[in-house]
């Protein structure tokens, strides 16, 4: 009799099964969606200037082609958010991948300069996907191992960048910008390709009350992995307690059983407004400015790389990489700046669980701060790389945590909603950057940008060291009630 009534949640069903082949595979296939955005990100580098030369454009319609990507990302973030909290994650998939793949296709056979802006920028709203891969994933991660395994899968978007700079250093130099445009495309393809084989997120299911599709997905893992599910019923957080508990009348159980799906139903419809409700308003405020600052600050970096490396930080300066596609130096510049990202990955990977997300985004954060701060006056040229390449690891890496930090924060019903939306903050944060500080940083103000993007950081810290919550080892929540700092 006492063995009817024992119960597992879905934590300690991936925790008991631990990390395997099957999340290999999930790995992979969100990895593939990560590459693609790295990609489609990094041509912003090559296509550019290309573009310009061939159609004679302005230097203000050259910036649009980037900026309009950055504005369909923004939209594309909260859209595909709380789509995949209201309809689920898998279901996404399909759609992220149309979008993305169809119109960056589209775009390497655009006849002028409208058509070009405009399907990049639905490029963009395809790329704002980008968090549902990273949830997707993370919801099939036990948390022991989460921390790890998350950096893990950010260094998918730094291998995106650095391929395809490679890839255009390939093809720029013996085709041109539209063959990269088409070349770039693939990866968002492959996507649509292996969409049969994604299975739906199994907390998404719990979330939904489908616990019996949740436990075929976790006997697929426990088959695939060799390892065996806890003994009992599956059931979702939010049931547990009740499950647990013995009930003396039917009726209640019932009403209960009622109460609590109109209750998830309320949530879905209203994922986004959930975000300002009185538990989570400052919570949702303090990471919109995290990952503003945090994208703010990387762009900075990205942009000091390439005016102060080589010397360009005086009044009559060229705008970011208006070197000409022909020049190796572009591709070369580009490739050994993306490499240093994998350095901020792994000091990420080895601190993010043992000192927690928190300390560590702080500890990268000041890091960040020490690495740019001599820059306020001019150094050497060797100086002034070593100490870009530092910052850029650092940022990087806070990032990376900040990606980790904002999903576990926020409960299954929201999650995507909250992270996407966190995003948009960060895309923003992207867009605001080259429009406030290339005046600064291509005039004679190098004191006064590097200022700037120390105080950014500051702030940065700020809203990390406020925030109430830590989610080292803590298991991930399926609604609001459940959520405790």
């Amino acid at each position: 009799m006492e063995g009817e009534n024992v119960v597992y949640t879905l934590d300690e069903a991936l925790s008991a099964m631990k990390f395997g082949k099957y999340q290999g595979l999930v790995l992979a296939y969100a990895g593939l969606g990560w590459i693609s955005e790295g990609m489609e990100i990094m041509i912003l580098s090559f296509v550019g200037s290309a573009v310009k030369s061939q159609w004679k454009l302005s230097s203000g319609e050259e910036s649009a082609l980037s900026t309009v990507v950055f504005f369909g990302m923004l939209v594309g973030a909260c859209s595909w958010g709380i789509i995949s909290d209201k309809y689920g994650r898998r279901k996404c998939f399909f759609s992220i991948g149309a979008v993305t793949s169809g119109a960056g296709l589209l775009s390497a056979f655009s006849p002028n300069y409208i058509s070009l802006v405009i399907s990049r920028c639905l490029v963009g709203v395809g790329l704002g996907g980008g968090p549902v891969y990273f949830t997707w994933f993370l919801e099939f991660v036990p948390v022991s191992y989460r921390g790890t395994w998350m950096v893990v899968f950010s260094a998918f978007w730094t291998a995106g960048t650095i391929f395809e700079a490679s890839l255009a250093w390939i093809v720029m130099k013996k085709l041109n910008w539209r063959w990269l445009l088409a070349f770039s495309s693939i990866p968002s393809f492959a996507l649509l390709f292996f969409y049969a084989l994604a299975p739906e997120s199994p907390r998404y299911l719990c979330m939904k009350g489908r616990t019996i599709d949740a436990h075929q997905i976790l006997e697929k893992i426990s088959l695939v992995n060799r390892a065996k599910l806890p003994p009992g019923v599956l059931v979702s957080d939010d049931r547990t307690a009740g499950q647990k508990e013995e009930s003396s009348s039917a009726h209640d159980a019932l009403s209960l059983s009622v109460t609590a799906k109109m209750t998830r139903k309320f949530k879905s419809s209203s994922s986004f407004f959930m975000l300002f409700s009185p538990k989570l308003i400052w919570t949702t405020l303090l990471l919109w400015v995290l990952f503003f600052a945090s994208a703010f600050a990387y762009y900075g970096v990205v942009l000091l790389t390439s005016k102060l490396s080589s010397g360009e930080s005086k009044s009559g300066s060229t705008v970011l990489h208006k070197e000409k596609s022909n020049d190796n130096s572009l591709y070369v510049d580009v490739f050994i700046t993306s490499l240093a990202e994998l350095p901020g990955l792994l000091l990420s990977a080895i601190i993010v669980d043992k000192i927690g997300r928190k300390l560590s985004m702080v500890v990268m954060f000041i890091l960040a701060c020490a690495f740019l701060l001599p820059l306020v006056s001019h150094q050497s040229g060797t100086l002034t790389t070593t100490l870009l390449f530092g910052a850029r690891m650092c940022v990087t890496g806070t990032i990376t945590i900040g990606s980790i930090y904002a999903p576990e924060i926020y409960p299954t019903s929201m999650r995507n909603t909250g992270y996407g939306a966190a995003d948009g903050a960060g895309k923003i944060g992207g867009m605001v950057c080259p429009l406030v500080a290339v005046g600064l940083v291509t005039g004679c103000h190098q004191m006064a940008a590097v200022i700037l993007f120390e105080v950014v950081i500051v702030v940065a810290i700020a809203s990390v060291v406020v925030s109430k919550f830590e989610t080292k080892g803590k298991e991930l929540k399926d609604n609001v009630d459940a959520l405790d700092p």
